[in-house]
């Protein structure tokens, strides 16, 4: 039902609303669509996100647009501090989502009385864009872990020591960003405490915080994401529990589990152990060769585990492994920080 009377001044303070807040959401809804398309590459988020631009920008009528000089606003060009204050990716989705959102209510309420074809659809709109923008972020934030992946070739795996932390920091200030927190004994009251004091190291220092086996302890600690065993609960079911902006990894040393691993979109593999390892005293080393052959086509982060030590990385390397993990090598390090720093340095020489 349309009903204006564009003669009465209150009809016409109203269209300038409604024209003012259909500016605001589909200029929202533009930010929004860029970061869907450029910052995630995520074509379906981006079609939603247009259409909802060009449904707002039919029922945008000529009758708003000519309302807007009618009365002076006085408030124009009025700012706040926080605009000011955003400086991630994900203030300016949930500043412009809030925004988007805002704006459609403020619609939906003043076009109620004589368009309310507009009303409805400013409702509808407003519900969806509460579930874009929470999967905008978890978008964002699986793909930030992502790009630590990639970018990073070494990762500790932690062993109980009285001073894990200050063993932690250390290597993070080295440039360690990938952390796994690994516990066998111990209460698990001990063992959340422990790891909410390392995920807040880690995110201190814009790292990875990954919980081995215990998805209890990575959702309660809010781990960045899990590692599983083959004898842990499936990736498929830990997805659905963690959500898509968690990473998970798995430990794979056949062909058969690995095919598995990636049908079931695990973000990364830990192959091994390459060499003997007091770590895992009951598994034979699959060599390097073998893992050449099982890794020679994998499109996904691979850690090689396993025995690897300062002195046999530049062998590795040699023989085109660019990734590693660590579990004693650092844990027992009488300098982490310094062996951290040779370590790294030694994983990015080209050879």
């Amino acid at each position: 039902m349309l009903d204006f009377n564009t003669s009465k001044a209150e009809d016409l303070r109203t269209f300038q609303i409604i024209d003012a807040n259909l500016d605001r959401a589909r200029e929202g809804l533009r930010v929004l669509e860029d970061w869907a398309r450029f910052g995630l590459g995520e074509e379906k988020y981006v079609e939603r996100i247009k259409n909802f631009r060009q449904i707002l920008g039919k029922n945008h009528l000529e009758v708003y647009k000519q309302s807007r000089n009618y009365i002076e606003d006085k408030c124009k060009g009025l700012t706040h501090q926080e605009q000011i204050n955003r400086k991630t990716h994900k203030q300016i989705i949930s500043s412009n989502s809030a925004r988007v959102q805002e704006a459609l209510r403020v619609i939906e309420e003043f076009s109620r009385l004589h368009n309310h074809d507009l009303s409805k659809i400013a409702s509808a709109i407003r519900y969806e864009i509460y579930t874009i923008e929470i999967d905008l972020l978890s978008l964002s934030k699986s793909k930030c872990s992502k790009e630590i992946l990639n970018e990073n070739d070494l990762y500790i795996i932690t062993d109980p020591k009285d001073n894990l932390l200050e063993i932690i920091e250390e290597i993070l200030i080295a440039g360690v960003r990938i952390i796994q927190y690994r516990f066998k004994t111990g209460t698990d009251k001990d063992h959340l405490q422990e790891a909410i004091q390392i995920k807040n190291l880690c995110k201190r220092y814009n790292s990875l915080f990954i919980v081995n086996d215990r998805l209890d302890i990575a959702l309660a600690s809010n781990a960045d994401g899990i590692h599983l065993g083959q004898d842990d609960l499936a990736i498929k079911t830990v997805r659905k529990l963690l959500g898509y902006s968690k990473i998970i990894g798995i430990s794979a040393n056949n062909e058969i589990d690995i095919s598995n691993a990636l049908k079931e979109g695990c973000d990364y593999i830990g192959i091994g152990p390459v060499f003997e390892t007091a770590t895992k005293k009951d598994k034979k080393p699959i060599g390097i060769e073998k893992i050449k052959t099982l890794t020679k086509d994998l499109n996904i982060p691979w850690f090689a585990i396993g025995g690897i030590k300062s002195n046999n990385i530049s062998y590795l390397k040699r023989n085109g492994f660019k990734k590693v993990a660590l579990v004693s090598e650092l844990m027992n390090s009488e300098d982490p920080k310094e062996d951290a720093i040779m370590i790294l340095k030694e994983l990015s020489h080209e050879n």
